[in-house]
């Protein structure tokens, strides 16, 4: 989830991570108007062991007719295994199902059994055990088998060939360090195990208290081993949803039709109130999204997944019954490789830092996104709002002369910063224009270089490239409401070589610190997530930007609209048309 977050494709960029990356609870998540004044808001944890199917209805839903969804946005995958990004999960949560999942209820996303029930940990916290519901088909009609979910584990070890999948087994799991995945390692993997005909069981190399909550990805959805058809299973997966593939076109277009093997009495959280979808991709958002808001034809009964366009915030104040806002537990900003620029350099441009101006660049508006000055994000658990660092405070115009007599102190004057951005596109021009600019009059010799949309991705993903500065993930949305789809994924060493890592921290103590948190049942742990934040802000490894917030707009027939504070975006598991 965690869902990585995508700055370059444009200031409504609503997906990640990554982004995109994936789950924190919320307040109301509702329509404008109806509860939800878009502040962001702390997180509570929600749990219910005993949740069963069929889904309580939603009042006011009505069964039938397509649903439209637009997106400029390409989802990158949707093999279940390869899943990461917020688009595409959220997709996946009408096709996959999973161990465990989440139920929002009033706004509030609660962990509830999907597949499964939510486990039992043993007394050492090393062995999970979960039960498998029976009777669960996939949309052939043949039965889900606990053997098949053993298979997914396995699959998703397989980074050779699932290169954007989530990484969390590869340092929670037993032997997770050693085993490559079935293609490589075989069947045999000491990590999982089944007995009988419904247990499966996870063997862990250290205590992983928030496994129930990772085993909500798509990547534990069943996939049986003679299905496996490695990078062409996305072109045919084995459905366990409520919805099939009709028509799939990579890259362009996924239509979805009823899988009528799915049984809404064994599923606690998910509908099926349209008969079908049809997400279209690659299309202008401010075009569609303004399609959506006139309403006319089929684009009554259709919704854009992106944020707003700030170009279109003077519109939406006349049509707030369309406007769908929500939360995200997501946070965006610009980091700093730590083993290449000095500590009081980096402190150095923070001082000089021009938040507004770079905020402006982007189109920010406080329907999408709050300035930030924390790691994570107020809607996530742990979250401590203590005092801004100096030239943390997510705000303000910066003090270059401050910045240059520092950089002068530290005999640094003209140090060079470097980094990528998208050329193609004005948004990422105009924001480098105004990093350059402020870091120029801060003392910085500025290196911004221009790269095309395609291979942007590719060039801030090597942390070997000879820049200091940008480097992806250039955000981070939780994966589940807890500081532990955090830290250790950002700031232990390994961080570094699974490439996402923010500031490229290598320090043997503070993986031992994250260690000792991470090892703790999630409600001790919050207050330590929160100190930690702090002491790693103290690092100065990013320049903190903004809090995303949900905000997009829905066609006039489209029934109320749930936001998924799991990822920052619709709930579409819950939508329906009103006629």
């Amino acid at each position: 989830m965690a869902r990585r977050v995508q700055l370059a494709v444009a200031a409504t960029a609503a997906v990640a991570l990554g982004l995109t990356g994936c789950g924190s609870p919320s307040s109301n998540n509702k329509e404008s108007g109806k509860g939800d004044t878009g502040t962001i808001n702390t997180a509570v944890q929600g749990i219910d062991r005993n949740a069963k199917g069929p889904a309580p209805e939603i009042a006011g839903a009505h069964k039938g007719g397509t649903l439209t969804v637009y997106s400029q946005s390409t989802p990158n995958t949707l093999d279940p295994t390869n899943i990461y990004y917020v688009d595409s999960n959220e997709i996946g949560k009408l096709l996959f199902r999973t161990p465990t999942q989440y139920d929002v209820r009033q706004g509030k996303p609660v962990l509830v059994p999907d597949l499964t029930d939510l486990g039992t940990v043993s007394s050492d916290n090393l062995t999970w055990t979960f039960k498998l519901q029976p009777n669960i088909k996939y949309a052939d009609g043949t039965p889900v088998a606990v053997d098949d979910l053993a298979y997914a584990v396995k699959r998703s070890f397989a980074h050779d060939v699932y290169d954007a999948g989530p990484t969390y087994q590869l340092i929670y799991f037993k032997d997770g360090d050693k085993y490559k995945g079935p293609y490589k390692s075989g069947d045999t993997y000491a990590g999982v195990e089944t007995q009988g005909t419904d247990t499966l069981i996870i063997h862990l190399a250290k205590p992983f208290p928030d496994l129930p909550y990772y085993l909500t990805f798509p990547a534990f959805t069943p996939i049986p081993k003679a299905k496996d058809t490695k990078q062409n299973y996305q072109n045919n997966p084995m459905i366990t949803g409520p919805y099939m593939y009709d028509v799939f076109t990579p890259g362009t277009e996924l239509k979805l039709k009823k899988n009528p093997n799915w049984d809404p009495n064994t599923d606690p959280a998910r509908h099926q109130y349209v008969d079908a979808w049809d997400f279209k991709w690659g299309q202008d958002d401010v075009k569609t999204q303004t399609q959506v808001l006139n309403s006319s034809g089929p684009d009554a009964s259709a919704i854009n997944y992106m944020n707003i366009d700030a170009s279109l915030v003077q519109q939406i104040t006349a049509k707030q019954d369309q406007l769908v806002q929500g939360q995200s537990p997501c946070t965006r900003v610009w980091q700093m490789d730590t083993r290449k620029i000095p500590l009081e350099v980096r402190k150095a441009l923070a001082t000089g830092w021009d938040y507004d101006s770079v905020w402006t660049a982007y189109g920010f508006n406080p329907y999408t996104a709050e300035r930030a000055s924390t790691v994570i994000p107020p809607s996530i658990p742990g979250y401590t709002k203590y005092p801004a660092l100096p030239g943390l405070s997510g705000a303000g115009k910066g003090d270059p002369a401050a910045a240059k007599q520092q950089l002068q102190a530290a005999g640094k004057l003209g140090f060079e910063i470097s980094y990528y951005y998208d050329n193609t596109k004005p948004i990422p021009q105009q924001v480098s224009q105004a990093i350059s600019n402020s870091l120029t009059a801060s003392g910085f010799k500025v290196k911004a270089i221009g790269v095309s949309t395609a291979d942007l991705r590719k060039k801030t993903g090597d942390y070997d490239a000879p820049v200091n500065f940008a480097q992806s993930p250039r955000g981070w949305c939780s994966d589940w409401p807890t500081g532990n789809s955090w830290f250790p994924v950002l700031f232990q060493t390994h961080s570094i070589s699974d490439g996402q890592s923010w500031g490229m921290l290598s320090d043997k103590a503070l993986d031992a610190e994250i260690d000792s948190i991470a090892a703790l049942p999630s409600d001790q742990a919050s207050a330590k997530w929160g100190a930690l934040d702090q002491k790693i802000m103290g690092m100065y490894v990013a320049i903190p930007m903004d809090y995303e917030k949900m905000a997009l707009v829905k066609g006039t027939n489209v029934g109320a609209v749930q936001g998924d504070a799991t990822v920052g975006m619709p709930l579409f598991q819950s939508m329906f048309l009103k006629s």
